[in-house]
């Protein structure tokens, strides 16, 4: 099978189900951002495995969650009520209430939050506070498919709470490596 198909060149593409659409659709947005968030993810992965001291439970949660946003992505390629929604699993209550228990395990890790910091520290933590804001991105784009298409509200929640996570598990990534995170400072006081 070739990799190339040349159905794109016409700035369309298929959504799961067989429908044609623009690829500046809304949904194709909202997925092509969750591919994105997925790549982001995967570079603090790399980072975090050959950092001098890398945390294989760190890296086994980046690779679920990496599964979980392909079904994220298929979720929100495959419209309602097409033969192709059999094929793949919606994101549901579960699915979030699962990160939730991620965030409060990171969250023991992590340094007691008290106010907005720098995104940065090691490599890999910086990849997750980049990963961080594409999540939010995502979650924007299927903010704005749900007020113009039938789509899975779950997936917007699932969102928020990643987003959420990958911040915890960036500052969790800083203090196991003993990097001091930097406080935003108002105009007025730096």
């Amino acid at each position: 099978m070739k990799l190339y198909t040349k159905t794109g060149d016409g700035g369309t593409t298929g959504l799961y189900g067989a429908d044609r659409v623009s690829k500046a659709n809304i949904r194709v947005e909202a997925y092509g951002t969750v591919d994105e968030l997925n790549s982001a993810i995967g570079l603090a992965r790399a980072h975090n495995t050959r950092s001098h001291k890398p945390d294989p439970a760190l890296d086994a949660d980046l690779e679920y969650l990496q599964n979980a946003l392909f079904d994220v992505g298929a979720d929100l390629a495959t419209r309602s009520g097409t033969t192709y929604e059999k094929k793949i699993t919606r994101m549901d209550e579960q699915d979030a209430t699962f990160i939730e228990a991620m965030i409060d395990r990171y969250q023991e890790a992590a340094p007691p939050f008290t106010g907005f910091v720098h995104p940065g520290g090691t490599p890999a933590a910086a990849s997750l506070h980049v990963a961080r804001t594409v999540a939010r991105r995502a979650e924007r784009e299927v903010i704005r498919l749900l007020h113009e298409e039938d789509a899975n509200t779950h997936v917007q929640v699932y969102l928020n709470r990643l987003s959420d996570l990958l911040f915890v598990m960036a500052r969790a990534a800083n203090q196991a490596a003993g990097i001091e995170e930097h406080a935003w400072l108002v105009k007025g006081r730096r």
